[in-house]
C-alpha cells in the first residue's frame, strides 16, 4: 500500500509514543528500494518500508493492545512486545526491519507514532510502558502528529 508520508524536503514531523521527543520521517529510495527515513536529532535510522504492512497484518492477527518495547539494537527486546517482533526470525522478513548496522532498534519507538498517524493503529502515550493495536486501515489520524516546517 501506498502511503503519504513525506519527502526529504518536506518530512512528516511526529511525536515518540510518551509525547517527549521529537522526530521526522519520510520515504527515500536505497539500493532500488523504498525505505522509510526516521531522523531524530542527527541520528538518521532506515527501516524497510514493507514494516507497515506487515506490523498492521500482525497486529489485525494478534487482536488486542500489545506493549511497544522499545529497545537499541545491542539490547534485548522484551519478548511478546513490537521491538521483539520487529527484529525476530518468525516475522515476514525473517529479521530486522531495522537497515542501517547498529541502529536497527527503537523500532517500537518510532514506527508506531507512524502507523497511529497514518490510520492503521491506535498507541498510547504514558510516560512508560505503551501499547498499540491495529485499526481498519483510514480510520482516522492521530493527534499527535504536527505539520513539518
Amino acid at each position: 500500500m501506498k502511503y503519504k508520508i513525506g519527502t526529504k524536503e518536506s518530512p512528516m514531523a511526529l511525536k515518540t509514543p510518551p509525547l517527549t521527543s521529537e522526530y521526522t520521517m519520510h520515504v527515500d529510495e536505497k539500493d532500488g528500494k523504498e525505505v522509510l527515513v526516521c531522523t531524530v536529532g542527527k541520528t538518521v535510522l532506515h527501516y524497510d518500508i514493507r514494516c507497515l504492512d506487515d506490523l498492521h497484518s500482525m497486529l489485525k492477527k494478534h487482536g488486542e493492545w500489545m506493549e511497544l518495547g522499545s529497545a537499541d539494537e545491542q539490547k534485548p527486546a522484551k519478548e511478546g512486545t513490537v521491538e521483539a517482533w520487529g527484529r525476530s526470525g518468525e516475522n515476514p522478513v525473517k529479521g530486522w526491519y531495522g537497515l542501517k548496522k547498529g541502529l536497527r532498534g527503537r523500532f517500537g519507538m518510532y514506527i508506531p507514532p507512524l502507523m497511529e498517524e497514518l490510520g492503521l493503529a491506535e498507541v498510547t502515550h504514558e510516560a512508560k510502558g505503551n501499547k498499540m493495536k491495529a485499526k481498519d486501515e483510514g480510520q482516522g489520524k492521530s493527534p499527535i502528529a504536527k505539520e513539518s516546517r
